[in-house]
């Protein structure tokens, strides 16, 4: 049984439809590359997953379950965390604290603050800091440790890399690799396309809010995979 399921999913902002009709299926353990152009839909098919944002028709299954209309903090007591774009860390709290925001969800698991500072060491020797007066890739490290504190079954990842140095992005990319070890199922929103189908088993390609790539990352060539991004 997957872990995650959609099936024809559809998104409105009021009178506007930002996604139609979008399908996926994610098994445990998988990572699904979510590639498009800005305005694509991708960052709002992960609201809808994670009842940010309601889809108005369609299905979204988690672990069998029907999980469309929950609130958000329901969604995430599940077992369902994002990493979002932007970060957007809480700038009055420290980075211990904002860590600790992680586990509101109470969910039992392997990740707590020693793990994550075993994961990105320099957030121990920084845990007293204001969190939004580190550099950007401190900020997204995080960002991402305070997902992870969450203990979720599936993580979502709005753009890991956006606006980093290379350096700090291959020091980021590690960190997922470790991750993705423990057998975190993960849907991996990212500017670097080669990247996210690197490190992905499945694609969903959106253009205007619509599919159009889906499957295994094996069975595409690079020229087929630019042509679905660009709608050629």
């Amino acid at each position: 049984m997957p872990l995650l399921e959609l099936e024809s999913v559809e998104v409105f902002y009021g009178d506007l439809q930002a996604v139609f009709g979008v399908s996926l299926s994610l098994a445990q353990g998988e990572a699904l590359a979510l590639i498009g152009a800005n305005g694509a839909g991708k960052s709002t098919l992960l609201n809808a997953i994670t009842g940010l944002v309601p889809a108005r028709a369609g299905v979204v299954r988690f672990d069998g379950e029907s999980i469309a209309g929950l609130p958000a903090e329901k969604i995430a007591a599940l077992g369902i965390a994002m990493v979002p774009e932007g970060r957007l860390l809480f700038p009055s709290l420290s980075v211990e604290e904002n860590l600790l925001m992680g586990t509101l969800t109470r969910r039992a698991g392997p990740w707590n603050l020693d793990a994550v500072y075993s994961l990105f060491s320099m957030l121990h020797e920084m845990r007293n800091r204001p969190a939004t007066r580190l550099s950007g890739g401190q900020q997204q490290m995080v960002a991402i440790g305070r997902a992870l504190m969450s203990n979720p079954r599936l993580l979502l990842c709005d753009e890991l890399s956006l606006g980093l140095a290379p350096l700090v992005i291959e020091e980021i990319y590690r960190a997922f690799e470790r991750i993705r070890a423990e057998g975190l199922s993960v849907i991996l929103v990212e500017q670097d396309v080669a990247r996210a189908c690197k490190v992905s088993e499945q694609l969903l390609c959106l253009l205007k809010g619509r599919v159009t790539l889906a499957g295994p990352v094996s069975q595409f060539s690079h020229s087929r995979i630019a042509a679905a991004y660009f709608g050629e």
